[in-house]
């Protein structure tokens, strides 16, 4: 962990001193006491951010440090981080143009002497290219600044309609209310959350799926929540799974057995929560005199230790079935659902949270989540098969959601 914040720490730093020159370029011309002012402000927010990190690097302070406290610290530094992202492609344009402007006047004068005067050969910044890289930067600091204060709580309803020909009939219009990845130990507003909670019973869905993640590393970040979580209603019931978090992997334990009874005690809140929790395992869903296969898996993902088996989860699934998954991680999806001979239709996802930072507007999206996983947020189909990726209810590391926000799926379900 130090290593990689002296890494992160030195590449800032760097970028921090070279986008420093638009900032005194774009200033040029205003009168001090202002100019002054504004760039010691620059400096004063990296400065002492900076030296909280050189504080972590080389006190090994970090374990001890609360979790919210690293959220917003990673928050900030997001905060300083993005903008550079936009300005720097302005600044390197620029100063690309500048050196080949150089290299040629520099050999234009050694064979033209008279050329030489008292201009430089170097020409100095722009200021109007300056003013517009700050002008872009601007964009993601603001963005972020939304983000970490109320992005992060903004739920957001996602309404889908899923047709399918092996669909039975009592099952055509069943609605689904899907939450996933809630991180409970990031949350640092009980009024808020509760505000999302009522946003899905609202939906008034016949069932609802949690797909994993309820915490951070530990059970004990359910004080205090059970009773806001255990407020979700459904008249089919409620199912859950768990998720790469939930497992403890990411904590130091004093013992194997204090990790077991974690994990063991965060087993039995999903049952104080109303949910019936799904360990590689299969029921029906019955309406009427027709019947569905659920399936749930623990965790299984490609770059994660893998609890799920999907094979003894399917044990006793009806072939003619119609099966629904509940998998926490998509790759799953590829890796072993598509081609498992069972036939399931449709699968339930979370993990990406949508890398909690992208845009999404009605004909584009871009998330930098797109570069890791093939599926990452939202419906994707093969041949007859679908996955739902869920962006996530909560958030982990940086304190916000920018562009990608937290998600509350509903799905109908249709006979094609």
């Amino acid at each position: 962990m130090g290593n990689r914040f002296l890494i992160i720490t030195t590449l800032w730093i760097i970028a921090d001193i070279y986008v420093f020159q638009a900032v005194k370029t774009a200033l040029r011309g205003m009168k001090d006491p202002w100019r002054k002012r504004l760039l010691w402000l620059y400096w004063l927010f990296d400065i002492l951010l900076a030296a909280i990190l050189l504080w972590f690097i080389f006190t090994d302070s970090i374990r001890s440090t609360p979790r919210h406290v690293i959220g917003w610290i990673i928050g900030l530094m997001v905060l300083s981080l993005a903008p550079k992202v936009f300005i720097l492609p302005f600044l390197l344009a620029e100063d690309a143009w500048r050196l080949i402007k150089a290299a040629v006047t520099g050999i234009s004068r050694l064979f033209n002497k008279k050329e030489a005067g008292d201009k430089p050969v170097f020409d100095s910044r722009r200021k109007f290219i300056s003013r517009l890289a700050l002008g872009v930067g601007a964009i993601p600091f603001a963005g972020t600044i939304y983000g970490m204060i109320k992005g992060k709580y903004d739920f957001t309803v996602h309404r889908i309609t899923l047709p399918f020909k092996d669909l039975p009939d009592a099952f055509n219009g069943l609605t689904i209310t899907q939450l996933s990845d809630i991180h409970v130990g990031s949350f640092d507003s009980h009024h808020a959350v509760l505000k999302g909670i009522e946003l899905a019973n609202k939906q008034n869905s016949d069932i609802i799926f949690f797909t994993g993640d309820l915490v951070n590393n530990s059970s004990d970040e359910m004080e205090g929540w059970v009773d806001i979580f255990s407020r979700l209603k459904a008249p089919m019931g409620k199912f859950s799974i768990l998720g790469n978090h939930d497992y403890g992997d990411y904590s130091e334990w004093p013992s194997a057995e204090a990790k077991a009874a974690n994990l063991k005690r965060l087993k039995e809140i999903h049952g104080e929560l109303g949910f019936k929790l799904m360990l590689n395992e299969n029921l029906l869903l019955t309406r009427g005199n027709e019947s569905i296969s659920l399936v749930g898996v623990e965790n299984w993902g490609k770059k994660f230790t893998q609890y799920g088996d999907l094979n003894k989860a399917m044990q006793g699934v009806p072939d003619n079935n119609f099966k629904l998954l509940l998998s926490h991680d998509p790759t799953h999806w590829e890796a072993q659902v598509l081609e498992h001979p069972g036939h399931i239709h449709l699968t339930l996802s979370g993990h990406t949270h949508g890398t909690q930072f992208g845009v999404e507007i009605p004909g584009f999206r871009w998330s930098p989540a797109q570069y890791v996983y093939n599926q990452w947020a939202g419906t994707y189909h093969k041949n007859d098969q679908c996955i739902y990726v869920n962006r996530g209810f909560g958030y982990i590391g940086f304190p916000g959601r920018v562009g990608i926000f937290p998600e509350i799926t509903v799905i109908t379900l249709q006979k094609a």
